[in-house]
């Protein structure tokens, strides 16, 4: 990292800006932390940030030449607040944004696609980061974590259809050098892990680690769909459930060297963070 200057990390108690917040901050940058409610980040400062609030957002931006964007979860049309925002930071002294999208969304589709193919008529300097599904959806409170924590199942409609799960590590680890290399990376960035892998290697795998037997159960659209409309508005169990659906025909099964390419570092396998896992909580 060849760059000093201050970050604003939106969303730094989250999956990714967390860790990105903690890799800046290590690598000696400056990070300005932005959550709702202000959470201390070790090393940063924190400030409070709401998207719906715009109250949070001159203060935030204060003094940042550049951000890290997490969109606003579960809102369909993020392009509503993030535009005015992302105009807002342009024209107080921002010139870097990095966006966090999906692999599953290509620039122009829908949601944060649309702030994707904004960014670069907004900033000379970005990058849009589109991750595969997460390693960490199998830790933690993921519905996943908790189903296999509660009954050794994992609950999809993606039959046999692979991912190339990628680890929050590696996520970061890519942010923080399109935050900070002299070289921006001025496009999008599609970050996998190092091997497409099933859910029935996943259960497998967590299986071999952990030696409790867990197991993928198959599931139509239709039952997943159905399922998830108890806990979701049915529109976003649709789509939720389409995303499997997506997923066993094919949609996810890839992989890319982008993470070794720009860390200078392989990815991280699923295997691994299993066992990091283990060995933080035994």
């Amino acid at each position: 990292m060849t760059d000093t200057g201050t970050t604003l990390v939106i969303g730094a108690t989250g999956t990714t800006g967390s860790r990105t917040a903690a890799r800046l901050t290590a690598a000696g940058h400056r990070v300005k932390a932005a959550s709702r409610h202000a959470t201390p980040v070790p090393g940063a400062q924190p400030v409070p940030f709401d998207w719906y609030d715009r109250a949070t957002h001159a203060a935030a931006l204060d003094g940042a030449d550049r951000v890290y964007l997490i969109p606003p979860l579960g809102d369909s049309d993020p392009a509503a607040v993030m535009l005015p925002f992302l105009r807002r930071a342009r024209d107080t002294g921002v010139h870097r944004a990095v966006l966090l999208s999906s692999s599953a969304i290509p620039e122009g589709g829908p949601a944060v696609g649309v702030v994707h193919q904004a960014l670069p008529g907004l900033f000379e300097q970005w990058a849009v980061l589109r991750p595969s599904w997460f390693m960490q959806n199998f830790t933690g409170t993921h519905a996943h974590a908790v189903s296999i924590r509660d009954d050794g199942v994992i609950l999809t409609a993606t039959g046999s259809g692979r991912v190339g799960f990628v680890d929050a590590e590696d996520i970061a680890a890519v942010a923080a050098h399109a935050l900070t290399d002299a070289h921006a990376p001025n496009t999008d960035l599609v970050l996998t892990g190092p091997e497409a892998l099933s859910y029935d290697d996943i259960a497998t795998i967590i299986t071999e680690v952990t030696g409790r037997p867990v197991v993928h159960r198959r599931l139509s659209y239709e039952q997943l769909r159905d399922r998830l409309t108890a806990l979701v508005p049915p529109e976003f169990a649709a789509i939720l459930a389409g995303m499997d659906r997506a997923i066993a025909e094919g949609s996810e099964d890839r992989t890319t060297d982008t993470v070794q390419r720009l860390t200078g570092r392989p990815a991280g396998s699923f295997r691994a963070l299993v066992e990091r896992e283990m060995r933080r909580d035994g």
